[in-house]
């Protein structure tokens, strides 16, 4: 990606409302990230020189947090519960079936950005498990089967927004 005057000053106003602190780089990468969706790896380089804290400080807290991405990230996010209750019921299968449908694994991106594909611990609906969360709407009793119905009716949503 150009490391565009543009977008230096997005990221440079971001960090002057800290008052170049230090002590806000959890909150500067925060903007960023509701920014860009992502953590842009000139934007790391530059809240490093801009708050003279040192590069390999700054993607360690980039890189520690889930909150953080350090690569783009799809228009929807798929979430599959492997908690307890969902594993039990064959989350493990749902999340197997959907790498397989999307041509990706775990922690992954379709290259096309439209889905990401993120395996959580709990997303609090054990008595709906197994449960796969795609963006902010709840399918539960998932299954592999229902895999690519899930997805159909996800991307013809996207088709009439």
């Amino acid at each position: 990606m150009a490391e565009s005057a543009p977008e230096y000053s997005k990221v440079d106003k971001i960090i002057e409302s800290y008052s170049c602190e230090g002590s806000a780089l959890i909150a500067i990468l925060q903007e960023i990230e509701n920014l860009y969706g992502y953590l842009p790896a000139w934007a790391l380089r530059r809240v490093s020189e801009k708050l003279n804290v040192p590069m390999i400080q700054v993607y360690g807290v980039a890189s520690f947090y889930d909150a953080f991405h350090l690569t783009p990230r799809g228009k929807h996010l798929i979430r599959v519960c492997l908690g307890t209750a969902c594993y039990l019921r064959g989350s493990a299968r749902v999340l197997e079936a959907l790498e397989e449908e999307l041509g990706i694994k775990n922690g992954e991106t379709t290259p096309d950005l439209m889905f990401s594909l993120q395996s959580v611990h709990c997303v609090g609906a054990c008595a709906l498990a197994p449960v796969t969360v795609v963006g902010e709407r709840y399918f539960d009793k998932m299954t592999p089967t229902k895999v690519r119905n899930v997805l159909r009716r996800v991307q013809s949503k996207n088709e009439k927004d």
